[in-house]
């Protein structure tokens, strides 16, 4: 008896220094020009009430960017400038991400589908090709599959959309407990509160084949990103929510537009699982970089740019050719 109210009295301590440290954080300044690319400015769209942080560059045809999970547009820092020189880039923070709104809402793939949905009709972007990481792959994909009328093209790098949207546990051994305790009552929103940097640095390098490959400065603007009020309830709510991310395959079947998959063989997902999101849409194409893993933004930048560039410019090749 001694024994269980000591244990109750750890656990009642921690639990209030999780909540007096996540009080004690402060959230980093709204950047007005990024860190990386200093002639870019940081702007805003309305969603529906949801306000989603973007930036635009470069000229061309449209070229949409969406991010992994827990990350946002800055993960593009080094394929962006690649692409811009041949498309009109829109980068943009998914809602709860970044810096962009963090609604009281339940993310699901559904709710983040409709956000940027809305983004793309009120930033009147037309005949764009969409290109997703991870999450955002899957975003790319259902905007297609539900028959969007801004886009003409997907392309969707190491889409998650496999092992019930858990495929980050597979990253690390850190990784598998952190996110395992997620849905624990008062525990998991207290591991959550008592997150330190080294922790979250360590889980973003398992999303690289190569830890040089993560920028210092980004993960750290990433994790102070986090202290942002509503942050930690949102990705918490995208946890619970990960089967919707499998469930997305379901819908596949139904686009009609040119849709590129790239993966990065050493990506969280399995050989089976690509396969099969491969073979639920129609005509995809298939490519895999070598010596890469889930942020291929990140672990194969230049190498990325250029297959984007090729499908890109072929795909056009092909309706000039049609009309």
């Amino acid at each position: 008896m001694h024994v269980f109210l000591v244990v109750l009295a750890v656990i009642a301590g921690l639990v209030g220094i999780s909540y007096l440290l996540e009080e004690l954080r402060s959230a980093p300044a709204v950047p007005a020009r990024l860190r990386w690319s200093p002639t870019l400015t940081s702007q805003y769209v309305d969603a529906d009430g949801v306000r989603v942080r973007y930036v635009e560059a470069g000229t061309g045809p449209a070229l949409v960017l969406l991010h992994t999970l827990r990350t946002q547009l800055d993960m593009f820092q080094q394929v962006l400038p690649r692409l811009a020189a041949h498309f009109h880039i829109y980068a943009l923070d998914l809602p709860g991400h970044g810096y962009s709104d963090i609604p009281n809402a339940e993310y699901t793939a559904d709710f983040f589908v409709a956000t940027i949905a809305k983004a793309l009709d009120r930033l009147e972007i037309d005949d764009a090709v969409v290109a997703g990481e991870s999450i955002g792959g899957t975003v790319a994909l259902l905007l297609a599959a539900r028959h969007h009328p801004r886009v003409r093209a997907v392309i969707a790098i190491n889409p998650y959309d496999y092992a019930g949207g858990r495929g980050i546990r597979r990253s690390s051994l850190l990784a598998n407990m952190i996110f395992g305790l997620n849905n624990v009552p008062i525990v998991g929103a207290t591991v959550n509160r008592l997150r330190t940097y080294p922790v979250f640095k360590r889980i973003l390098e398992g999303g690289v084949h190569s830890r040089q490959a993560l920028p210092a400065p980004l993960a750290r603007e990433m994790y102070e990103v986090g202290n942002r009020r509503g942050y930690g309830r949102a990705f918490s709510s995208l946890v619970r929510n990960w089967a919707s991310w499998e469930a997305a395959r379901r819908e596949y079947r139904h686009i009609d537009h040119p849709a590129l998959l790239i993966y990065g063989d050493h990506d969280w997902s399995h050989r089976g699982e690509r396969a099969a999101t491969a073979g639920a849409i129609p005509g995809a194409e298939f490519h895999v970089i070598r010596n890469a893993g889930h942020f291929l933004s990140l672990d194969a930048p230049g190498e990325l740019a250029g297959i984007m560039l090729e499908w890109a410019a072929a795909r056009s090749r092909e309706t000039l050719a049609k009309r």
